[in-house]
């Protein structure tokens, strides 16, 4: 059977916070003490564990990290990015998805009490209960979320991208234009995203809601859209999935692309880059959002800082066919 620390703190005579100070070289310890955890663990042959070293300091060598879901492509990059950080950390990571909870709070709080940190995506948590978790102390970092105190924030850029992305619909002559995916929460991407198009296109684009933010929330918009009396000449969906929808209602409709439709996205997901046509969209670094997530909190946690930071991640707008040729290289 292995050793445990709870075995070297009793041959040691000391208690198991002492053992972990000891062995890691932190806190106050006298010479006398250090000596008699030594001789412990050199008789007990003991081989301390990362679990038993956080035990000792009331730590549980895991983070958290809460979803709104865990379908699609842009979730899984940006777990992806979180798990290899964290791996190299040395820290397990402990998943909650919210789809489909009926006590969302509930669920997020008992996480929060089995780990050492959180991150939270978006407005997953109401804001009540964030304002609760930051009041406690907790090591917390947001993704997609207005900066705050006490608490860590980390997104993409989408203001100026979704300004040069209207612009450059705008430089092919298009008139009429749709947001599909309209923003549901104050300050979330989505809400940037319509916040920079709107800027640009004033009256001449109409915010359309789709249920989610997937294919099959896109296909459904779009088609109910493009059916009407008055059809845009140009899609801008709030993401790549809804963007690959609208792609669809347009094929099943007879409109070709770009010719009688434009559309674009925004992640650049890896499909986006394989439809046909291939989709002009917004590439946005998924998988450095999830790693730099962890590096902040894994920070947090270690008292590296006390301060709060928020980062602000560069994004690019990438030219497709889905849009139409450069307006440059348009023939005369």
């Amino acid at each position: 059977m292995d050793v445990t620390i709870y075995q070297v703190a009793e041959r040691a005579g000391v208690s198991i916070a002492t053992v972990s100070r000891a062995l890691r070289g932190t806190g106050p310890v006298s010479a006398k003490t250090r000596e008699k955890v030594l001789k412990a663990v050199q008789e007990l042959r003991f081989t301390p564990s990362r679990l038993g070293v956080s035990l000792a300091e009331g730590r549980h060598a895991a983070n958290g990290i809460v979803f709104p879901n865990l379908s699609g492509p842009y979730y899984t990059e940006v777990l992806l990015g979180y798990e290899e950080v964290a791996s190299e950390l040395g820290r397990s990571v402990v998943i909650l998805s919210t789809k489909g909870r009926p006590n969302v709070r509930e669920a997020i709080k008992e996480l929060a009490g089995r780990v050492d940190g959180l991150v939270v995506f978006g407005s997953t948590a109401p804001d009540d209960l964030v304002a609760e978790l930051v009041a406690t102390g907790m090591p917390l970092v947001f993704i997609s979320r207005e900066p705050m105190s006490g608490a860590d924030t980390l997104r993409s850029e989408n203001v100026e991208s979704a300004r040069r992305l209207a612009c450059h619909l705008q430089g092919h002559g298009y008139a009429r234009f749709a947001f599909l995916g309209a923003p549901h929460q104050p300050g979330d991407d989505i809400s940037q995203r319509w916040e920079g198009v709107s800027a640009v296109l004033k009256d001449a684009v109409e915010p359309v809601l789709t249920a989610e933010y997937t294919v099959d929330s896109g296909y459904e918009a779009a088609l109910k859209l493009l059916r009407g009396r008055t059809r845009p000449q140009a899609l801008i969906c709030s993401d790549d999935e809804v963007a690959l929808g609208a792609l669809l209602a347009a094929e099943e409709l007879g409109l070709a692309v770009p010719d009688d439709l434009a559309v674009t996205g925004w992640d650049d997901i890896m499909a986006a880059r394989h439809a046909r046509p291939a989709l002009t969209t917004i590439r946005q670094p998924m998988r450095e959002l999830g790693a730099r997530a962890a590096r902040a909190l894994d920070e947090l946690i270690g008292g590296v800082r006390a301060t709060s930071a928020h980062q602000t991640l560069a994004t690019e707008l990438v030219i497709r066919k889905s849009c139409g040729e450069h307006p440059q290289e348009d023939p005369k």
